[in-house]
């Protein structure tokens, strides 16, 4: 019988990001603590029915349904690691906003390969899961479990799971799209270079801190070394982290990933949402969610 299987694709937000250097072959080593929100995509598949992509949602204008999908790129990159895969088409509910440095293209590829791999029974520790994942792009691996944990090299370096303790967040966009390839143009590191960055969150093996306050200590002595190149291509980035460090009860605004979505933590969820109500009102073409980080 045809099944219809359902996940969701939560954003991916990277809480510090240290760029340590570019590789001879042009890519950039990274160093990321990354967490996941209670806010996200959602994908479904139904088996036995024809091959492809559907798109609805807010930010579904423009998205392609063609071969460069990501979804789509997911399944063809599974189905040449495991012969005679079934498949069937997927439906993604778009909720994130594209190019805006929370994964969500990437968290929406590795919802497909979750739900390829329940509906041909294979456990989320397949080899040809995470192969399929790292060919796909570099944030598809630690979006496959979508679980905080550290990320290294250009993403294929995943440390354990962490247990981190709840964040309560505002995830705000000011609906600028804002190109990867852009921000590292603007870092403007050579191939074989170093880069003096900021400093770890953690040290390798080290758990995270068990309360928020202390977690968001640690952060605060951290950073995103793309910020300030993510800023000189979207100035209205430094005016997104103006606005949230204004909020009452804001303890860290920061940028995720190449951005231009950034996010403030607060004490507890009450005052995240009234700081986002009180951001909406001022910003209504804003995209401004207040959310959990774990």
């Amino acid at each position: 019988m045809p099944a219809r299987l359902a996940t969701r694709a939560p954003a991916k937000v990277n809480l510090s990001l240290r760029v340590l250097g570019r590789r001879a072959d042009g890519y950039h080593e990274l160093d990321s603590l990354v967490a996941f929100a209670g806010v996200g995509d959602e994908l479904s598949l139904s088996s036995g029915e024809p091959a492809g992509v559907q798109i609805s949602g807010p930010f579904a204008a423009g998205l392609s349904t063609g071969p460069d999908n990501l979804v789509l790129k997911a399944e063809r990159a599974l189905r040449d690691e495991i012969a005679g895969l079934r498949s069937g088409r997927f439906h993604l509910v778009k909720r994130l906003p594209v190019a805006s440095g929370i994964g969500g293209g990437s968290a929406d590829a590795a919802a497909a390969l979750r739900l390829l791999a329940r509906l041909n029974d294979l456990p989320l520790s397949h080899p040809a899961l995470h192969a399929a994942a790292g060919r796909v792009g570099a944030d598809v691996p630690v979006c496959l479990e979508a679980r905080a944990r550290m990320m290294a090299g250009i993403g294929e370096r995943l440390g354990p799971p962490l247990k981190p303790p709840r964040l309560f967040a505002l995830l705000v966009n000011p609906g600028v799209a804002v190109e990867t390839a852009a921000v590292f143009r603007a870092l403007g590191l050579p191939p074989g270079q170093d880069h003096a960055g900021g400093v770890d969150a953690f040290e390798p093996g080290d758990p995270p801190p068990a309360s928020p306050a202390a977690l968001i200590a640690v952060l605060a002595a951290s950073g995103n070394d793309l910020e300030a190149p993510a800023r000189s291509v979207a100035p209205i980035i430094g005016e997104v982290l103006s606005a949230l460090s204004a909020l009452p009860g804001c303890r860290l605004a920061r940028m995720s990933g190449s951005g231009a979505t950034c996010f403030a933590l607060f004490d507890d969820c009450r005052v995240s949402a009234e700081a986002g109500k009180l951001l909406t009102h001022g910003r209504p073409d804003w995209w401004v969610k207040a959310t959990v980080l774990r």
